[in-house]
């Protein structure tokens, strides 16, 4: 019985689509389709996201974490591959790469804003 559930466990997992991001990286760009959605700015180690020449918002670096910031003001902050809003664990930025195909910090910049209202 064991290895009949194990047979089909292994079916159904080589069955399953594999997930694919919503969006995928291209140089400075955030491409959903093959369209430019957003381009991504940066300076030193500040990432600043835009969207037809307007900014969105940014993560500014400041000691070991990245604040994420929109109009000048944190709605969150990642840093060590965890991301934290109001202080508590949100989300991970292994999450942020499932709906983002980029770098890690840029990924964890773009899904804040996305969960945040923001994009």
């Amino acid at each position: 019985m064991r290895s009949i559930l194990k047979a089909m466990a292994v079916v159904c997992l080589l069955s399953a689509p594999a997930l694919a991001a919503d969006y995928k990286c291209n140089g400075d760009r955030v491409e959903k389709g093959g369209s430019t959605q957003y381009t991504v700015r940066t300076s030193g180690s500040d990432i600043t996201i835009e969207k037809g020449g307007s900014t969105k918002g940014k993560a500014v670096k400041r000691g070991s974490k990245y604040a994420v910031e929109v109009g000048g003001s944190t709605v969150a902050t990642f840093e060590n591959g965890k991301i934290e809003k109001g202080g508590s664990s949100w989300a991970t930025v292994s999450d942020a790469q499932r709906m983002f195909d980029c770098g890690g910090d840029v990924a964890a910049t773009l899904w804040v804003l996305s969960k945040n209202g923001n994009l």
